[in-house]
C-alpha cells in the first residue's frame, strides 16, 4: 500500500513539474497571435443584435469580438449606484484594407429605457489608412445626472462608414473597468485654466525603447527622449505613468529619409487614458522626406474634477495610471521612400504642477493609480506582456522548486521505509502480515485480496450510477 502511494506521489510530482515547465511555451504561443498583440486572457464574447440577448461583461474583464460594416452589437452591464464605470472598444482592421475619412467606431452606454448615458466616437479622419482605433463610454457618478441607479445597462458598439471601404470585419478588443467613488466633499467643478507653455526639452540624452503593437504589449516610458524605428504601415504603442497633479507633454519626431516624394497625413499620434478612452489626437503630419514633428496640445494636470468638463481632452485626464501613446505611419510612405523603417523619437515631459493630490477613494483604486512597480516598469521599459511573462516564470520557478522538493522527499521516504522493513526481516504470516499478504500488499499481493477492491468501492458503472 505504501509503495503504491509513494509511487503515485513521485509520479504526480514529476507530472506537476512537467506541467509548469510547459507554461512558458504556451504563454509564448498565445502571446502575439497577429500584428496587434491581444491580451492572452481576453475572453471570447458575441455581441447581440438585440439587447435582450446581450452577454454580460464583468468588471476588470477583457473580451474579444468582431464587427462588420453596419453592425450594432449589444453587451450587458450590471452597475451599482456608487462606482464610475467604463467600457472601451478598440477596433483592429486588417492591415492594408481600405478605410475612409468617416469610417467610425461608436461606443454608447444606455439605460434600460434606451436613453444614452454617454457616448464617444473614433474615426480615421484625414489619415485614411488601416490602424487600430478606439474609444470608450462611461457612467460618472454625480448629483442630478442620469443613469445613477443600480441597475442593468447596455453597451452598444456600432460601425459605420463609406460604401467604398473594405467589407472585412474589424476585430474588437473590449475592456470593462470600474472606478470607486470618492468620499463626500470633493470638487464638483471643472478647472478653468492650467499651465500651457511648453517645457524645456527633456535632458539626459536619447535612450532606445522598442514600441509594442497594442495596449497589452506597450512598453513603459518615463520622462525623457526615447528612440525607436517605425515601418510604413506600422502602429506602435507606448505607456506613460501619470499621477495626480502631474501634467503630460508629448511629441513624436519622424526622422528624415533618402529620396524625394510626398505623403499627406503620413504620421498620426493619439493619447488614451488608463480606461483606454481617447483623450486627444495630434494634428496629422505630412511627410516629404525631411524630419517632421507631431505635438499633442497641452493637457491639464491629472485631476478628479477634470471629469466635469465637456471637452474630451480635459475630461479624459480624470484619473492617474498608465496613459497610452499610439503612433502610426502610413503604408503610402513605402511607395515614396521604400520599405525601410524610419527613425522615431518620442519626447516626454511629466511636470509636477500645482494640481491637487489624490482624492479619498472609497475602496481600492485598482488600475487608477501609479504604484512604485509602475515607476519601475517605466524606467526599465517593461510592458504588461513582459510583466505577465515574468510572473509566469516566477510561478514556474516556485512550482518547480516545490515539485522537485516533493519528488526528492517522496523518494527519500520511500527508500527509508524499504530499508527499515528489510532490516526488520520477514513478518509472521496472517491477516495484514508481510508484504505479500493482506489487502494492498503491493507487488505479489494475494489476488483474492485485490479482488475485494470492487466490493468496497463499487464497480465503475455503479459509481457512475450514484452520481446525481
Amino acid at each position: 500500500m505504501r509503495r503504491r502511494s509513494m509511487g503515485r506521489v513521485a509520479l504526480g510530482a514529476v507530472a506537476a513539474l512537467c506541467a509548469v515547465v510547459a507554461l512558458p511555451a504556451q504563454a509564448r504561443a498565445a502571446g502575439e497571435p497577429g500584428p496587434y498583440a491581444y491580451e492572452p486572457t481576453a475572453k471570447p464574447v458575441e455581441g447581440a443584435v438585440i439587447s435582450t440577448d446581450a452577454e454580460r461583461l464583468e468588471s476588470g474583464g477583457t473580451y474579444r469580438d468582431s464587427i462588420e460594416p453596419g453592425d450594432k452589437l449589444f453587451y450587458r452591464l450590471e452597475l451599482d449606484a456608487k462606482s464610475n464605470a467604463y467600457v472601451s472598444a478598440t477596433a483592429v482592421p486588417v492591415p492594408g484594407t481600405k478605410v475612409a475619412y468617416a469610417d467610425e467606431l461608436k461606443v454608447t452606454l444606455q439605460d434600460r429605457d434606451g436613453n444614452s448615458c454617454n457616448y464617444n466616437t473614433a474615426r480615421f479622419g484625414s489619415a485614411e489608412f488601416a490602424r487600430p482605433i478606439g474609444t470608450y463610454a462611461h457612467r460618472t457618478v454625480e448629483e442630478d445626472a442620469s443613469c445613477q441607479a443600480a441597475d442593468t445597462y447596455f453597451v452598444l458598439v456600432e460601425r459605420t462608414g463609406a460604401d467604398t471601404s473594405s467589407s472585412e470585419p474589424w476585430e474588437l478588443e473590449i475592456r470593462h473597468l470600474t472606478e470607486p467613488r470618492v468620499k463626500a466633499g470633493g470638487a464638483t467643478a471643472a478647472p478653468e485654466n492650467w499651465p500651457s507653455s511648453s517645457p524645456a526639452p527633456p535632458g539626459g540624452g536619447p535612450r532606445e525603447r522598442r514600441g509594442g503593437t497594442s495596449f497589452f504589449s506597450a512598453p513603459g516610458l518615463g520622462q525623457g527622449e526615447w528612440q525607436d524605428r517605425i515601418k510604413p504601415g506600422e502602429t506602435l504603442f507606448y505607456k506613460v505613468p501619470v499621477d495626480w497633479g502631474q501634467q503630460l507633454f508629448a511629441s513624436a519626431d519622424l526622422g528624415s529619409a533618402a529620396g524625394e516624394g510626398y505623403v499627406s497625413n503620413a504620421l498620426t499620434m493619439a493619447l488614451y487614458n488608463p480606461a483606454r478612452g481617447l483623450v486627444d489626437s495630434a494634428t496629422d503630419v505630412s511627410y516629404d522626406g525631411r524630419q517632421k514633428s507631431s505635438v499633442l496640445d497641452p493637457l491639464p494636470p491629472v485631476a478628479y474634477e477634470n471629469r466635469f468638463d465637456s471637452s474630451d481632452s480635459v475630461n479624459g485626464m480624470r484619473f492617474p495610471g498608465w496613459y497610452y501613446l499610439r503612433v502610426s505611419l502610413s503604408p503610402q510612405v513605402e511607395k515614396e521612400f521604400g520599405p525601410r523603417a524610419l527613425g522615431l523619437s518620442l519626447r516626454l515631459n511629466i511636470e509636477d504642477g500645482k494640481g491637487k493630490g489624490a482624492p479619498a477613494y472609497v475602496g481600492p483604486a485598482g488600475e487608477f493609480q501609479v504604484t512604485d512597480e509602475d515607476l519601475s516598469a517605466a524606467e526599465s521599459g517593461q510592458s504588461t506582456s513582459a510583466a505577465a511573462r515574468s510572473a509566469t516564470m516566477r510561478l514556474v520557478g516556485a512550482s518547480g522548486i516545490g515539485a522537485g522538493t516533493v519528488l526528492v522527499l517522496g523518494l527519500g521516504v520511500w527508500t527509508l521505509v524499504a530499508r527499515r522493513r528489510a532490516a526488520a526481516g520477514p513478518r509472521p504470516a496472517g491477516p495484514g502480515g508481510g508484504l505479500g499478504a493482506g489487502p494492498g500488499g503491493g507487488p505479489g499481493a494475494d489476488p483474492a485480496h485485490d479482488s475485494e477492491a470492487p466490493a468496497r468501492y463499487g464497480p465503475p458503472a455503479a459509481r457512475q450510477a450514484t452520481r446525481p
